[in-house]
């Protein structure tokens, strides 16, 4: 019976220990994350300490390039551009997720399965795509 006990309290160390070895990773990221955080707000607050500040109505007017600002401070901008924007996002995430799945493609036993489910993603970019030129999106007037 003492030999199932000393298994049993060895196993448990042994767990123990690899469960510590796996969080160890994830403390590192955290105390990193923190340094990060730390690191920024120290900046900023050294920044906000040593500017000097000597506020005067010319530095509170709106900078135009160094001319001075007439009419309004919003313009109409077209929406169009946005537009255009957004679905050039669309296709640079489209080639990021193209390029690994042409490497898993080629790795043994991955192959129909992978080849189906990049179908099925290429799918909805070109319903996406007919959509924006059935709206008329995509024509430059």
């Amino acid at each position: 019976m003492p030999e199932a006990t000393a298994r049993i309290a060895t196993a448990d160390i042994r767990l123990a220990a690899e469960s510590t070895a796996y969080f160890h990773g994830y403390g590192l990221v955290a105390l990193l994350g923190v340094l990060g955080a730390l690191f920024v707000a120290v900046a900023f607050g050294a920044g906000r300490l040593l500017r000097p500040v000597v506020p005067t109505p010319e530095k509170l007017l709106t900078y135009e390039c160094g001319v001075d600002p007439v009419g309004e401070g919003w313009a109409h901008t077209q929406v169009r551009y946005y537009v255009y924007a957004f679905l050039y996002v669309i296709f640079a995430v489209d080639s990021v997720f193209l390029f690994p799945w042409a490497t898993v493609f080629a790795a043994p036993g991955y192959g129909a399965a992978t080849l189906v489910e990049m179908f099925v993603f290429l799918g909805f970019l070109a319903v996406g795509l007919l959509y924006a030129w059935k709206k008329g999106v995509l024509e430059w007037t």
